[in-house]
């Protein structure tokens, strides 16, 4: 017969490499869909971060800033659950930073912190 040409820890093999493909394929989709659709762009002054954010209100968000990290999150008693972070290259100025939520999008405009020179000169006696 010809399936018993084929040493059955062959096929054992096969099936368990098939077995965790699937698995990562399921954990990446499920990651996936967790995450909000996000763009993101930069120029000199700001990032700017777009976030699809259906079926939430602007009073059911929560954005905290520390440094160069952005924590958005969904407040609780919100229809939808939203948690994610994102760490940019240079820390925030949270003074001239804005967020607007129009028709589902959050977009963040991030201000660059303008980094800050602690030079001092000494003199040489």
């Amino acid at each position: 017969m010809f399936f018993a040409a084929t040493p059955a820890h062959l096929r054992r093999n096969v099936y368990a490499n098939a077995g965790r493909s699937l698995e990562r394929y399921l954990d990446d989709a499920l990651q996936g869909a967790r995450q909000p659709q996000t763009s993101y762009t930069q120029d000199e002054t700001s990032f700017t971060l777009s976030l699809d954010m259906p079926g939430i209100a602007k009073d059911q968000l929560s954005i905290a800033i520390e440094g160069n990290i952005v924590r958005i999150s969904s407040k609780e008693g919100a229809q939808r659950n939203y948690r994610t972070a994102y760490e940019l290259p240079q820390e925030l100025d949270t003074a001239l930073s804005e967020a607007k939520l129009e028709n589902g999008v959050l977009t963040l405009k991030l201000a660059k912190k303008v980094p800050v020179k602690n030079v001092t000169e000494l003199t040489v006696h």
